[in-house]
């Protein structure tokens, strides 16, 4: 399956199990994984076994997650849809990115072409997000691309012993029509994969 979403500097591709490699590399760093419940990544089988879990979500229709590729670099990140309801039109998006490419804009592109394919192909009317309350840098960079903070979930994500309240974004079909998400030239190639054309 050849799909791609493409932008100016990055694009988004399906995971293969060859980029293994560059997600240890990205993921083995404490700070990017800071606020997850998983990781840091120790070795290529971490990865691996993440990326073995994605063709089943796919299938299922339960996740779309893909790889940020720059088109000089290389693989930078992975940003994705999750909690998606076909009947309701929404999603969840979430990101994370090497260190090195936090500040330089690439997450407001991946957002951009995230968002192209929400509410295009997909024909999404909601795209949500959630960010821990003490992240301040990922609320900013969420309002600074047109989502609105909706509350506060309490006690939402574990992350081992500990329970976290996390902030609710999102931004709606024609709040994206308006915002500069929507500039961004975006091309998106081949099939979408089935269970969420």
């Amino acid at each position: 399956m050849n799909f791609r979403v493409v932008g100016p500097t990055l694009e988004l591709r399906l995971p293969i199990d060859a980029d293994a490699p560059a997600l240890l590399r990205l993921a083995s760093d404490p700070e990017v994984t800071r606020w997850f419940s998983w990781g840091p990544y120790e070795t290529e089988d971490d990865a691996r076994e993440y990326l073995d879990r994605l063709p089943a979500q796919r299938a299922a229709g339960e996740q779309l997650d893909l790889l940020v590729a720059h088109h000089e670099h290389g693989p930078i990140g992975i940003t994705g849809l999750s909690e998606i309801s076909r009947r309701d039109r929404r999603a969840i998006v979430g990101s994370w990115f090497g260190r090195r490419w936090w500040g330089t804009g690439a997450n407001g592109e991946a957002k951009a072409l995230v968002a192209h394919l929400a509410f295009g192909p997909m024909g999404l009317e909601r795209l949500g997000a959630y960010t821990n309350v003490e992240h301040t840098r990922s609320q900013s960079a969420l309002r600074g691309l047109g989502f609105r903070r909706e509350g506060v979930l309490r006690r939402w994500h574990r992350h081992g012993d500990q329970v976290h309240d996390v902030a609710m974004w999102s931004i709606l079909r024609g709040e994206w029509e308006r915002s500069r998400l929507a500039e961004v030239p975006v091309e998106i190639g081949g099939s979408l994969p089935e269970a969420f054309a």
